[in-house]
């Protein structure tokens, strides 16, 4: 008496496998030495690539906020982009001070947020180098502009927290096209068989054939014989034929709203395509808007920094206007 046989190519494989979703409190660490962050700063960062729309976004209002900045001779150009870059992504920016032997700051130069921590003792920080080690600095030595978080009063944390499911889910979106493309059983389907007249030999071959068909040889044909063969002793059940729907614009657009949302980001300046013959408006009124509501609070959090400067080492940001 035959018996019923099924078949599969695999188990499905996970994506990403992280928790940077989750908010795991913070506690000291390494013999209580520093405090940990309230999320994995490492997590964030792999984010920034994770899809076309957060990380451009967030480098987009990097760039908006630099707009118009003016330096001085102690905090350059550069080290303030860095720390800028560092704020929209971690909600976290470090200063370290340079003084001379009369305690004036000669030079501010910037720490990169994903590897500082804040040290046990009040005003104290450390840094996690490349190798492991931790390296204190002076109480006083370094500046720590963050944003304020409801949950702790130790680390800034970033607003788009919220839409980490939207953004992996745009990137998994993506991921299984890809994946559908490349592989040759690509549509899912159930290789059902009700013929006598196939025997343990002729299955073999069939899924030899079957299996022969993904990867570098996808979208082979495969040619089935049987000799005196019935109507539909072979059928071919698909299994949510991804091809034939709208599934996957439907996705990439519910999450990439729910990304721009997250930034608070104009679809005008996400260089999103309008669907209507009306687009997006004044680009010009919307950029004044979101700089006025968006950018310039965020000047205004980083210009922090002069409270610890010299007025010949202050810096700022200048109007510029922007035309039609």
């Amino acid at each position: 008496m035959s018996k019923a046989e099924t078949f599969a190519f695999g188990d499905p494989e996970p994506v990403l496998s992280s928790h940077i979703t989750d908010n795991l409190g913070i506690w000291l660490l390494d013999n209580g030495r520093y405090y940990s962050t309230p999320t994995p700063w490492t997590g964030l960062a792999r984010l920034l690539r994770a899809n076309a729309y957060h990380g451009p976004i967030l480098d987009f209002k990097t760039q908006l906020v630099m707009r118009g900045f003016k330096g001085s001779k102690v905090l350059k150009r550069r080290a303030m982009l860095a720390a800028t870059t560092d704020y929209n992504v971690f909600a976290n920016s470090y200063f370290q001070l340079v003084r001379n032997h009369f305690k004036e700051v000669i030079e501010v130069r910037h720490l990169p947020a994903i590897n500082m921590r804040r040290a046990k003792e009040p005003d104290t920080y450390c840094i996690l180098n490349t190798i492991g080690e931790i390296v204190n600095f002076k109480a006083g030595e370094v500046v720590h502009i963050k944003n304020y978080d409801v949950s702790q009063s130790v680390y800034g944390m970033p607003g788009y927290l919220g839409a980490i499911q939207s953004m992996l889910l745009n990137e998994d979106a993506t991921l299984f096209r890809r994946k559908y493309y490349l592989n040759g059983a690509h549509t899912g389907y159930i290789f059902y068989s009700s013929s006598a007249s196939l025997g343990e030999k002729e299955q073999n071959e069939i899924r030899k054939s079957l299996k022969s068909t993904k990867g570098p040889g996808n979208f082979k044909n495969t040619f089935l014989h049987i000799p005196n063969g019935r109507e539909k002793d072979i059928q071919i059940i698909p299994v949510g034929d991804f091809s034939t729907k709208d599934e996957l614009e439907k996705i990439k657009n519910i999450s990439r709203d729910d990304i721009i949302a997250a930034h608070r980001m104009p679809p005008a300046l996400a260089a999103i395509i309008p669907q209507n013959m009306t687009g997006f408006g004044d680009i010009t009124k919307v950029d004044a808007v979101y700089k006025e509501n968006e950018i310039e609070p965020i000047r205004e959090t980083l210009l922090e920094i002069n409270d610890h400067l010299l007025n010949t080492g202050k810096i700022s940001f200048e109007a510029v206007q922007v035309s039609a």
